[in-house]
């Protein structure tokens, strides 16, 4: 019998990466500056996963509304989306991480296309950590191509209109395939979800730190965790039946 998972460590993981603006403003350097920056925090935040043995760690790099920010940084992301994935894939690779892009990715150049899907085709097999990059992705999005895919099912005659529930429209959202989402955080000091994971976010805990997306290390995910691990997650119980059946 498979050991049972520690509740106090999430099996999925959600980040929104913000605050990389504003770092690379307090230190005089352009926008740009900070979305390189914020690149050691991703590699501290796989590393910290894979550790602590979280499933799934789904990070925010590209909302659908950051194609309204100026195109030169909107180019300057694009450009570091391509870098990294070319830098990072082999050592991800080898360290069991199945890297999966979620969102509209018709939106992007081709070539940009092209390298997301080799990076996902490679990885395919690995099975010590889902990192998820959602790009081009909002929660509102997510919901309804849930909705349009599942109504195209019930026009194949696969099932009745009646039939769609939850569950059943659970199955068609971008992360159907792994755990729920048991913590989000949100880093650079802003208190709103901003339109991500809208559905998966129902009973996850949520965690808002100050500390700019640059500066985040394993120390700070670790008061995150530990955070976490003193909640009690009820899911509509009361405590004293969650303190009997656990």
């Amino acid at each position: 019998m498979a050991p049972k998972p520690d509740a106090r460590v999430p099996r999925h993981l959600a980040i929104v990466m913000d605050g990389n603006g504003r770092w690379a403003k307090q230190r005089l350097r352009p926008r740009t500056f900070g979305h390189h920056a914020g690149q050691k925090a991703v590699r501290e935040a796989v590393e910290f996963c894979l550790r602590r043995g979280i499933e799934s760690l789904t990070l925010f790099a590209f909302s659908s509304e950051n194609w309204k920010r100026p195109p030169t940084e909107v180019s300057a992301l694009m450009e570091l989306f391509l870098k990294a994935i070319d830098r990072e894939v082999d050592e991800l690779h080898g360290n069991g991480v199945r890297i999966r892009f979620v969102g509209d990715l018709d939106a992007f150049a081709p070539e940009l296309r092209k390298r997301m899907q080799g990076a996902m085709e490679r990885t395919a097999g690995n099975t010590a950590l889902n990192m998820n990059v959602a790009v081009n992705y909002g929660g509102r999005w997510d919901i309804a191509n849930a909705a349009r895919r599942a109504a195209e099912a019930v026009a194949r005659g696969e099932f009745a209109a009646s039939e769609i529930d939850e569950t059943r429209l659970h199955g068609y959202t971008c992360l159907a395939d792994q755990p729920p989402l048991d913590l989000f955080i949100r880093t650079g000091g802003e208190h709103r979800v901003s339109n991500f994971l809208l559905w998966q976010i129902a009973y996850a805990e949520l965690y808002f730190t100050d500390t700019l997306w640059p500066d985040v290390d394993q120390a700070c995910l670790a008061e995150a965790i530990d955070d976490y691990a003193r909640r009690e997650r009820r899911y509509g119980r009361t405590g004293e039946q969650v303190a009997t059946t656990g």
